[in-house]
């Protein structure tokens, strides 16, 4: 794990591999890679590399006052089991910027243990959350 470097420099970023991990995901799948340009462009986005290959990704949306975001968390195939998906997440959990927020959302599928060892928890009040989802995500829903 010492041969990864955590790095936040948005002109490392591989874009084309991190648009080819998100459109293959279960949460963004065939997403457009100008659609992944701006969710990169707008966020804190944060890449894993290890002899300059990068091999991993996550961003974070936040004010930076009260609440953040956490999305886009992906490790590439060979380098999962390997503890990268929690240091990215915990880089931001450590970072000057967020440590102190209030709340720190996310949604996945099949992370929770990850998540959960980061202190991550299901939602206190979800009776009180909602959300609004766009034509296309709600399509996207139903042929599940």
């Amino acid at each position: 794990m010492s041969d990864i470097e955590l790095s936040d420099d948005k002109a490392r970023l591989d874009v084309t591999r991190i648009h080819g991990w998100l459109a293959g995901s279960y949460w963004s799948p065939g997403i457009a890679r100008a659609r992944v340009e701006r969710a990169i462009a707008h966020s804190h986005c944060l890449g894993a590399y290890r002899g300059g290959e990068q091999i991993g990704f996550a961003r974070l949306i936040s004010d930076r006052a009260t609440f953040a975001w956490l999305a886009d968390v992906w490790v590439a195939e060979g380098a999962r089991g390997t503890g990268v998906g929690r240091r990215l997440v915990a880089w931001f959990l450590e970072h000057p910027d967020y440590r102190d927020l209030r709340r720190i959302g996310l949604t996945t599928r099949d992370a929770h243990g990850v998540y959960a060892a980061l202190g991550f928890r299901p939602l206190a009040r979800a009776d009180y959350y909602m959300e609004r989802i766009s034509p296309e995500l709600a399509r996207l829903y139903a042929a599940r």
